[in-house]
C-alpha cells in the first residue's frame, strides 16, 4: 500500500485527495478536499492568467502541501488542465508551483485528461451499483467529465479508452462568453447552446458515442444536478455516487438553473458557493448532451480524475 497525494488543477476548482493506493484493488480514500480558486478567471479572453487567479491557487496549493507532509505523503502528483494548457503565461503559474509544492505540474493535453478521468470514474461503478441496490451499469462507457475550460468526452471498457475527445464548452468559459444576465436571458441561453452543439459535431466524428451503453457524468456541475434532481436536503457524496438520473429530470433541473437568479441559485441547499455563478452553464452542457446524443440517463459518478491521478503513480 502507497500513500499518494493527487492534485487537480482545472479552470474553476483546485482539489487534492490523499489516499492508499495498492497494487491492485481499489484505494482507500484518507482526505479528500475541494476549493473554488476560479485560476481560469478571464483566460478565454485574455489568453492569460491573471495575477490574482494564480495567488488564489497558491495560497491553497500551499495548505495541500502541508496536507501531504503531514499525512506522510510518499508520492505526488499534480495534474493542470484546461485554464493552464491555454495561457500564454503558463510559465508563470509553472513557477509558482515549482516554488508552492517543491515540483512541476503535468500540464497534460485534453487526451491524456481523458483517460485519466475514465480511469478515476469506472473504477468504482459495480460497489456504487451494489450501494444503490441496483444492477452493475453496462459497458461501454461514455464518460463525460464537464470542467471548467473543457469537457472531456471518453468511450472506453473494462479492457481501457478506446476514444476520446477534449472540447472547450466548460462552464468557466461558457458562462464567461455568453451567460452575462442575471437570470441569463433566452438569447445568451440559445447562443451558449448552438456553441455546446457545434463542439459536438467533433466530438460525434471521432468518438464513436453509438456504441456507448451507459453514460457516466463526472465533476462538480453534474454531481450538483444529481443532487438537485434527488431533492437532497444537503450535499450527500454517498447517495449520489452512482445514482441514475433520467433525461427528464436533467432538463428540469438545468432549466430551473438558467431561469433563476444569483441569490436564488446561491439559496439551494446543495449548491457550493463557488459553483453559483457556473452552474447553469454546467447543466446546460449535460443537458445538451443527453437530448443531442438521445441519452436517456446518466450514472453519476463522484470519483474522477482526481482518483486516477492517485492510481496512475503506483500503477
Amino acid at each position: 500500500m502507497t500513500r499518494v497525494a493527487a492534485i487537480d488543477c482545472g479552470t474553476n476548482s483546485l482539489r487534492l485527495l490523499v489516499a492508499d493506493v495498492p497494487a491492485a484493488g481499489p484505494h482507500v480514500e484518507v482526505v479528500r478536499r475541494m476549493e473554488v480558486v476560479r485560476l481560469g478567471e478571464g483566460v478565454d479572453a485574455t489568453g492569460r492568467l491573471a495575477p490574482q487567479a494564480i495567488e488564489r491557487t497558491r495560497r491553497v496549493l500551499a495548505e495541500y502541501a502541508a496536507t501531504a507532509r503531514d499525512l506522510g505523503v510518499e508520492r505526488t502528483r499534480m495534474v493542470a488542465t484546461s485554464a493552464s494548457r491555454d495561457a500564454a503565461n503558463r510559465a508563470d503559474f509553472e513557477q509558482m508551483v515549482q516554488t508552492t509544492l517543491g515540483q512541476l505540474p503535468d500540464v497534460v493535453p485534453g487526451l491524456e485528461e481523458a483517460g485519466l478521468s475514465f480511469v478515476g470514474a469506472t473504477g468504482s461503478l459495480a460497489s456504487a451499483a451494489a450501494a444503490h441496490g441496483g444492477a452493475v451499469p453496462a459497458a461501454p462507457y461514455l464518460v463525460v467529465d464537464i470542467g471548467g475550460g473543457s469537457t472531456e468526452f471518453v468511450l472506453g471498457d473494462d479492457a481501457g479508452v478506446r476514444a476520446a475527445r477534449s472540447v472547450d464548452i466548460g462552464c468557466v468559459r461558457l458562462t464567461e462568453r455568453h451567460l452575462h444576465s442575471d437570470p441569463p436571458t433566452a438569447d445568451e441561453i440559445q447562443r451558449a447552446e448552438s456553441d455546446i452543439r457545434e463542439a459536438l459535431v467533433s466530438v460525434v466524428a471521432e468518438v464513436p458515442v453509438g456504441e456507448a451503453a451507459t453514460l457516466v457524468g463526472l465533476a462538480g456541475s453534474v454531481t450538483t444536478v444529481a443532487a438537485l434532481a434527488l431533492r437532497l436536503p444537503a450535499y450527500d457524496a454517498t447517495a449520489i455516487h452512482g445514482a441514475r438520473i433520467p433525461v427528464g429530470a436533467v432538463r428540469s433541473v438545468a432549466a430551473g438553473l438558467l431561469t433563476a437568479t444569483r441569490a436564488r441559485r446561491a439559496a439551494l441547499s446543495v449548491m457550493h458557493p463557488g459553483r453559483v455563478d457556473v452552474i447553469g452553464a454546467g447543466a446546460l452542457v449535460l443537458r445538451v448532451v443527453m437530448d443531442a446524443l438521445d441519452l436517456d440517463e446518466v450514472v453519476v459518478s463522484e470519483h474522477d480524475i482526481l482518483d486516477g491521478i492517485a492510481l496512475s503513480l503506483v500503477r
